[in-house]
């Protein structure tokens, strides 16, 4: 491992993925240059979960109750030591072996790296075609509302500096914490780039997502984040980011096989 890459906190949020969690949480270790822990927050899961995350080798933080997955996510970062924090899915669907690209898409002035699924592409099965369709509505209004172009906002895959996390006010509970995340940091002048990512069927189980029901409360939070009132950036804080102006920067889209 380079001495030089920054330390990483890998943080997976998950409800009753017992079938998945530790190939998930392996393949992080496996992939992840400069990693320092990986963490599962077990969002009050019924299942063994917890149990098959830490035999996996992972630092499990135990919910007794399940609180949402921005909840989960928010307790993970609360514990993580990282200078970057690596946020992977659970449920197998996302590629730990592209996580090398994603940190070295870090540079100054990024502060935030998405693993955009519409850059790199969807395997069959991978997403509902009212999902599809969703994800592009809520993507055009974001843009227009925050003056962005970015192709995939509601990438759970993604990697953030860890100083500029800090500074972020997260209020979501669910499945807007992405958004929530996403644009408090767009709000407060940081870099955003989009690095391909492939979007893979999930192997086993269902989603707990709820199309209309939570497709309304992740446009409502962003509506909630574009005209809140923000604090100032802490120029005290340590940060390589954090530039005076959004900044969104998508790689070149892949060849698809």
């Amino acid at each position: 491992m380079d001495h030089l890459a920054p330390s990483v906190s890998v943080v997976i949020p998950a409800h009753n993925e017992e079938r998945t969690i530790a190939q998930v949480a392996r393949a992080c270790m496996d992939h992840t240059p400069g990693v320092l822990e990986v963490i599962v927050v077990d969002d009050g899961s019924t299942d063994a979960t917890a149990q098959v995350a830490a035999a996996a080798g992972a630092d499990v933080i135990r919910l007794e109750r399940n609180q949402g997955k921005g909840a989960a996510l928010q307790r993970g970062v609360d514990h993580a030591r990282g200078e970057i924090l690596l946020f992977i899915d659970a449920d197998g669907q996302d590629d730990p072996s592209e996580i090398p690209a994603m940190l070295a898409a870090f540079e100054p002035g990024v502060d935030i790296v998405l693993g955009s699924r519409f850059v790199g592409h969807f395997r069959p099965g991978a997403i509902t075609r009212l999902n599809y369709l969703g994800t592009r509505f809520i993507t055009v209004c974001v843009n227009a509302l925050f003056g962005i172009h970015v192709s995939d906002p509601l990438a759970g895959f993604r990697a953030v500096r860890a100083s500029v996390f800090k500074q972020v006010k997260i209020q979501a509970r669910g499945y807007d914490i992405e958004v929530d995340v996403l644009l408090r940091i767009v709000r407060m002048g940081g870099g955003v780039r989009e690095v391909p990512a492939q979007r893979s069927a999930r192997p086993h189980g269902a989603t707990g997502l709820s199309s209309f029901r939570d497709g309304t409360i992740i446009l409502l939070r962003a509506l909630q984040v574009r005209f809140a009132r923000m604090p100032r950036p802490d120029r005290a804080a340590p940060r390589q980011g954090l530039v005076a102006k959004p900044a969104v920067e998508r790689l070149t889209r892949p060849d698809k096989r």
